[in-house]
């Protein structure tokens, strides 16, 4: 007769029984693991590459749907928004739920998203189409770290976070340049049907080969922390964003209002789940690990820097310097490519040196790049602009991996699939936060400019430098964090090898 399934107090019973060789211990990654790995890395990589697809299709949506910028800015918006309601909840879908279903749930939920807005008549269907969208790709993220943390050895995690690391920030980067180089050959309902056959192999091989790699628990989903969840994190995110249209005159609201409802709704959130503690929707103790909270902050201010200069580099090159869409996207691909490279060279270097040795040259590296943006005027080259952007995005990838495998490896095992929320949501909070800075500074200044009377195209420089000013600002304060990062490379907590390992992953 099989064992029981060993009961953790933290945990509850589980109700799928675990190996006794630790998955975290072994000296390697099972290679039906490592597959199921890489298939859940590539199936984040298409979800979260829709986040920013659709940014140069804007005026082409705008002319098609007869639609104002302000509207058509819902297109991202909506996303982000659905994004910080959602992830919240994945804690809770990773505790109660087999990680096969929720991959399923992600991937369906992505794929219905995905053909909804291929096939939209309206704006409005367009939009809906997105909110679906994000559903899945709000799931995926946290649903990948929580599955790397338990069946990835922690001297081999820098490397893996390395390749997260890619997703993380490649995708994104890399979204506009698709996203031109589809637009300027095909129509823009193409940005969502070359996505339909990938997601749909994606959902199929992950049925085949992704098992439970954690022990579930039946733990009650409580109603009140899922809506101050989403009102609190949908104010602040929605308020963030509406900050930069504002300074245009063409908010739905004062954005002090939905900030106020959500930062008072996230205090409640946080006592609600103090509160709750073991039953928590999303558990905030994780952050009483100084590690992850000091890891995290520098996280959020590189995801700040890396979207601020997202949504302002398009505006000088097309509005300044006179480049097509096409060539935008293809002048920001030289970035994302770098990045790509460095973040597996960078997650190998992790696992010898550990985090500090790694982000302080990075942390130096970003804001130096900052700094140079600041020098960009209307007579600089392309070449110049994407030299920074390489600069820029090279410091980030000495960033992003070992600050996410320092965070999320200073956690308790039980922890992981919250500190992976935690992640996910601040990090659309981040993003919201960068642009809504960058765009904000931008416009006031250019407004300023041509009120009194400075050419529209010198009054839009003058917004930019001081967008890049602010953002190297900024980066000076992630360098000085940089040298309180914890610098040992990870190792295994004897508290959690003692622990009962989760089920492998197997095909």
């Amino acid at each position: 007769m099989s064992p029981a399934p060993a009961e953790d107090p933290q945990r509850g019973t589980a109700t799928e029984s675990a190996p006794e060789a630790a998955a975290s211990t072994a000296p390697g990654i099972p290679p039906a693991a490592l597959r199921a790995i890489w298939l859940l890395v590539v199936s984040a990589f298409v979800v979260i590459l829709n986040e920013t697809i659709m940014s140069v299709a804007l005026p082409e949506l705008m002319q098609e749907f007869s639609v104002g910028a302000a509207t058509a800015q819902w297109m991202t918006t909506a996303f982000m928004l659905t994004m910080a309601v959602v992830i919240p909840v994945t804690g809770f879908l990773l505790t109660r739920l087999p990680l096969r279903t929720v991959f399923t749930i992600a991937m369906v939920s992505f794929l219905l998203g995905t053909l909804l807005a291929a096939m939209a008549p309206t704006f409005l269907v367009l939009v809906l189409g997105r909110v679906v969208q994000a559903v899945g790709t709000a799931i995926m993220m946290p649903l990948l770290f929580t599955t790397v943390l338990n069946v990835v050895p922690a001297s081999r995690r820098g490397r893996t976070m390395g390749v997260i690391s890619i997703v993380i920030a490649v995708a994104p980067a890399t979204g506009p340049t698709i996203g031109g180089v589809i637009l300027d050959l095909l129509d823009w309902r193409w940005m969502f049907l070359l996505m339909l056959p990938i997601a749909t192999l994606a959902l199929v091989l992950g049925v085949m080969m992704i098992r439970n790699v954690t022990d579930t628990q039946r733990i009650p989903l409580d109603v009140l922390s899922v809506a101050l969840s989403g009102v609190g994190f949908a104010g602040v995110v929605f308020g963030l964003s509406s900050i930069g249209a504002a300074a245009e005159g063409d908010a739905l609201m004062p954005p002090w209002i939905p900030l106020v409802a959500g930062v008072a709704a996230l205090a409640l959130f946080t006592w609600r789940q103090l509160a709750l503690r073991d039953h928590a929707l999303l558990d905030v103790r994780a952050f009483a690990a100084p590690a992850f909270t000091i890891a995290l902050a520098m996280m959020v201010i590189g995801m700040m820097a890396m979207f601020g200069t997202l949504i302002v580099l398009p505006i000088y090159l097309q509005n300044v310097l006179g480049e097509s869409t096409m060539d935008t996207g293809l002048a920001l691909l030289p970035g994302g490519l770098v990045m790509g490279v460095l973040g597996l060279v960078v997650g190998r270097l992790f696992d010898r040196v550990g985090a500090r040795p790694l982000v302080i040259p990075g942390t130096a590296i970003v804001s130096a790049a900052l700094w140079g943006m600041t020098t960009l005027t209307a007579q600089t080259s392309l070449g110049t602009v994407i030299a920074w952007h390489v600069v820029l995005n090279a410091g980030l990838s000495f960033m992003f991996g070992p600050l996410m495998t320092s965070a999320l490896g200073a956690l308790p095992r039980r922890l992981y699939s919250h500190g992976s929320a935690l992640l996910s949501t601040l990090q659309q909070v981040a993003g919201a936060a960068g642009t809504a800075l960058f765009i904000t500074v931008m416009t006031t200044a250019t407004i300023a400019g041509a009120s009194t009377g400075t050419e529209p195209t010198v009054a839009l420089m003058d917004g930019i430098h001081n967008a890049m000013v602010w953002g190297a600002l900024i980066s000076l304060v992630a360098f000085a964090g940089s040298f309180v990062v914890r610098s040992t490379p990870a190792e295994e907590d004897p508290s959690q090898a003692a622990a009962p390992a989760p089920a492998a992953v197997d095909a």
